[in-house]
């Protein structure tokens, strides 16, 4: 069965920090670009951090600059999202999803969400005092 677990989340105060992970069942993650995307409360998904499948390539949203990491350890098959100085608005869901990067692809960093076909069931973050 093909599919991805986030975890991590929680209840942080403002200035805390938190580490998501992101693992895959039933496959590697090896071919794969990934994108961890946030869903606040009301808003539409905005994807904030991806990942090349080689990660040699990353790209992040203007509103995570400097705050947020990606990275991956494909000898353990994992995702991580490493978020540092939260904010109340990185509250809500985040989910990570997967794009398949055919050869020769191996350092595209797609960021349109339509380019991700599979998501995970996302792992709740809250930033409150």
């Amino acid at each position: 069965q093909f599919e991805l677990v986030e975890s991590g989340g929680g209840l942080v105060q403002p200035g805390g920090s938190l580490k998501l992970s992101c693992t895959p069942s039933g496959f590697t993650l090896n071919y794969y670009a990934i994108a961890w995307i946030h869903k606040a409360p009301g808003e539409v998904p905005e994807g904030v951090s991806y990942i090349s499948s080689n990660g040699g390539s990353t790209d992040y949203a203007d509103s995570v600059k400097g705050r947020f990491t990606i990275s991956r350890d494909n000898a353990k098959n994992t995702i991580y999202l490493q978020m540092n100085n939260l904010k109340p608005e990185d509250t809500g869901t985040y989910y990570c999803a997967s794009h398949f990067s055919g050869p020769g692809h191996a350092d595209d960093v797609p960021t349109a969400l339509y380019e991700y076909n599979h998501w995970g069931q996302g792992t709740q973050v809250t930033v409150s005092s």
